[in-house]
């Protein structure tokens, strides 16, 4: 009886999942959770493709479970809200980003940084309190607590906004913490992908100026003329680079890849910090006198806290901040995710999942 209780206490879902370490998403259906009274249910319109996805469908980080639905980039329109729901109602344009859960009692909780509570319930690949896997946003809904639900300003396209919850705060929180939102300030962009473009975009509607890092010098005049950015170094032009030395205040890096660091701390002023969102597989050479000669910092940061997650996309419905992205069929995924190896895009794949994902019997 108790089985047959909580199997009525389920919603039918679908969506596309990973089964192995090939990565290969396919047609799987699932369950959620019935909408609980402090819930919110929505249908799943728009879900972004995040570096982070391709990396769990394959097990690269050796947390994975499957079956996996991918995605914590999801937005849509809410079909349901709990009893004890206060801010949302039926209607509502809302997204979910990486989060799902936390423990609410914590240091890192009780100051709106659930991002970093020990806790922490990701949005898909984990285990919720109930017991039962989290699953992403390459779905048709999405069930959540209130808490970790984002409501997306009107004027906001849903497509382009998708990829702020996650590439969108993982930028927009480490220039607010480390206070470089400040007119006047130069911060440096390292790498011009999904993080990078909207760092700058980002980073100008605070007033800032902004000089985009690269390997690419043919991504110089996307960078100033379609970005906005008011400057540009190659990063293996040295006279460019010795040129540049001690002119920055900040650095924010979204390179995933293996790469020297030592170089980009020289382009700090003193007291500079060097900010990684990006996350390298491998390690990272770090020499400790740079640092010691100017006092710099090399930090790292995670996304944000669902107050900040909040204030981020309210900030890009204001100055009109979206991603620049390539919208794709559900059945696309495979070929996207292969293309993101390669870097073959510009800037985010998103999933038109409300009109391309095709329940299967």
């Amino acid at each position: 009886m108790a089985k047959c209780n909580k199997e009525q206490n389920l919603k039918k879902a679908f969506g596309w999942a990973a089964r192995d370490t090939s990565g290969v998403l396919s047609p799987f259906h699932f369950s959620r959770r019935e909408n609980g009274e402090k819930d919110v249910t929505f249908k799943v319109l728009y879900c972004g493709i995040c570096h982070s996805d391709l990396h769990m469908v394959k097990n690269e980080w050796g947390t994975t479970t499957y079956p996996l639905v991918p995605g914590h980039e999801i937005v849509g329109v809410v079909t349901e809200v709990g009893s004890e729901v206060k801010k949302l109602k039926v209607g509502d344009k809302v997204g979910v980003g990486c989060l799902v859960g936390a423990c609410h009692s914590c240091d890192n909780c009780t100051n709106n940084l659930e991002n970093y509570c020990p806790k922490v319930i990701f949005t898909y690949g984990a285990t919720y309190h109930d017991g039962t896997p989290t699953q992403g946003g390459y779905s048709d809904v999405m069930v959540a607590n209130e808490h970790f639900i984002i409501r997306i300003p009107d004027n906001l396209p849903l497509d382009t906004a998708a990829p702020l919850l996650c590439a969108g705060i993982t930028v927009y929180s480490p220039l607010k913490y480390f206070e470089l939102d400040k007119p006047g300030y130069h911060v440096g962009i390292v790498g011009l992908g999904g993080l990078g473009h909207l760092a700058v975009k980002f980073a100008k509607a605070m007033g800032i100026k902004v000089t985009v890092i690269s390997t690419s010098p043919n991504k110089k005049k996307e960078a100033i003329e379609n970005l906005g950015a008011d400057s540009f170094l190659v990063s293996r032009d040295q006279h460019g680079m010795q040129a540049a030395i001690g002119t920055m205040d900040g650095i924010i890096d979204t390179v995933s890849a293996v790469h020297p660091l030592v170089p980009l701390i020289s382009l700090l002023k003193s007291h500079g910090k060097l900010i990684m969102v990006g996350a390298p597989a491998k390690p990272l050479e770090l020499p400790a006198m740079p640092l010691i000669l100017g006092r710099k910092m090399v930090v790292g940061s995670c996304i944000g806290g669902m107050k900040e997650t909040q204030e981020m996309i309210d900030f890009a419905g204001k100055h009109n901040v979206t991603s620049e992205i390539e919208v794709i069929p559900m059945d696309y995924v495979n070929t996207a995710m292969a293309r993101l190896v390669k870097a073959d895009l510009r800037y985010r794949f998103v999933i038109d999942v409300a009109n391309t994902l095709k329940p299967s019997s």
